[in-house]
């Protein structure tokens, strides 16, 4: 069955990032450019995991479930998977979190934007059961979601990645890195081509 071309658009940074993230901003570009028509919706997160779902959810409410997609990088794809499990649209998840609330936990304490080291927040104990309290099992529409994993993540654990989403669409890269850094030569087209077939 064909899907039906998206007609509204998230997007979820990961932890320290932000909307002026080199992927945020690369797909904000190609919505602008090729699909002005899209509700594109691209929030700054705060740094509470319950406050940043809550905001989430509120903001697509009245979304349409069957044309609408997420697409999250890191801390953004364990949100993105979320919001996935809750509305059954598609996901794409770059070098998503599977563990969080385990791998998370060394950074409590004060923490600085990654693109404004001007910008500080704190990382609370709490956010770690708030991560805990946000994990879902297997999606119900596995098909729907398309996972660009990189072996060489410096981050992230590239087979519990690849393990965490199976009967879903995997990209496994060879080499790679946490930030995807070819993702506009490489991985743009096809991430759009999957939220938004023509």
């Amino acid at each position: 069955m064909p899907q039906r071309p998206v007609t509204h658009l998230l997007y979820l940074h990961g932890f320290r990032s932000s909307p002026q993230s080199m992927k945020a901003r690369l797909v904000a570009e190609r919505v602008q450019q090729r699909h002005p028509q899209l509700q594109w919706w691209c929030p700054q997160l705060p740094p509470s995991p319950r406050d940043a779902i809550d905001m989430v959810m509120r903001g697509i409410a009245d979304w349409p479930r069957e044309s609408m997609a997420v697409i999250g990088s890191s801390l953004g794809g364990f949100y993105a998977s979320y919001v996935a499990a809750m509305t059954r649209c598609r996901a794409v998840l770059l070098n998503p979190a599977v563990e969080p609330a385990r791998d998370l936990g060394r950074h409590i304490g004060e923490q600085t934007a990654w693109h404004d080291p001007q910008q500080h927040f704190f990382f609370r104990p709490e956010f770690i059961d708030q991560l805990r309290t946000l994990e879902v099992g297997e999606l119900s529409r596995p098909e729907r979601v398309f996972a660009i994993i990189a072996k060489g993540d410096e981050v992230l654990d590239w087979r519990e990645m690849s393990a965490r989403y199976p009967g879903s669409r995997i990209r496994l890269l060879e080499g790679g890195d946490h930030a995807l850094s070819d993702f506009a030569a490489k991985h743009l087209d096809d991430v759009m081509r999957f939220v938004h077939p023509c």
